[in-house]
């Protein structure tokens, strides 16, 4: 078994090293691939041209957003991965992006389909991501728009206004990532109780979540149990 690290892929952004099979250290990994070491990476800008229809959507969109700071001013980078078209965002130019999206004639991205957070705990200073999935029912295209943000100011631009439908969406996110949607109308707990602490699908969060007691035996969370040896 080698230490090494496997090569990444081009144009890859490396992240950090994740080692062992669930990325738990100490006693905690259990699983016998303590030794595992592996990048953690995301994928890096797309290079022109990016093939199929992203190229004439990204020109419709480049066009359109000149008269609201310019396209290399709202979008940090474009990425085309696996056949699919994301754009990372900055976060204050979220609004008027998905607006735009969904209202030009020759984008109308009528449909936005949730958010999704991410916690990457190794991406300094942009450790938490929002994901928004969007189809365009007229086109039949999708597209996503990711945005990052520091864990120490989780702060994203609600998208309420522009798709009611994500109100329990990013209630949802914010329960379990801790993203904080400035704008949402009812920004609350949706599943855990109000009075918890913590998020629970953050990577940093105590796997099993609490301890729980079992005819009267203290049953610790999965990390926190012995190692075999």
């Amino acid at each position: 078994m080698s230490d090494t690290p496997p090569p990444e892929r081009p144009h890859d952004d490396v992240i950090g090293v994740r080692q062992g099979m669930f990325g738990v250290h100490g006693t905690g990994d259990t699983s016998g691939y303590g030794r595992l070491r592996h990048p953690v990476m995301l994928p890096g800008s797309a290079p022109r041209p990016y093939g199929g229809w992203f190229d004439e959507f990204a020109d419709t969109l480049h066009d359109a957003l000149a008269e609201h700071g310019g396209f290399d001013a709202a979008v940090e980078k474009v990425v085309v991965h696996r056949g699919e078209l994301t754009l990372h965002v900055r976060r204050e130019f979220l609004p008027v992006v998905a607006r735009t999206l969904r209202d030009h004639p020759d984008l109308r991205f009528e449909m936005c389909l949730g958010v999704s957070g991410v916690h990457y705990p190794d991406d300094t200073d942009r450790e938490l991501h929002a994901v928004y999935p969007l189809l365009s029912i007229t086109w039949n295209r999708r597209v996503r728009l990711e945005v990052a943000v520091p864990d120490a100011d989780p702060h994203v631009p609600s998208l309420f206004d522009v798709y009611p439908t994500e109100d329990w969406h990013e209630r949802e996110t914010y329960d379990f990532f801790g993203i904080v949607f400035d704008g949402h109308p009812s920004l609350t707990r949706i599943e855990m109780p109000d009075d918890w602490q913590g998020h629970p699908q953050r990577r940093d969060y105590p796997l099993g979540g609490v301890p729980v007691e079992y005819k009267g035996a203290r049953i610790p969370p999965p990390d926190e149990r012995r190692a075999y040896s």
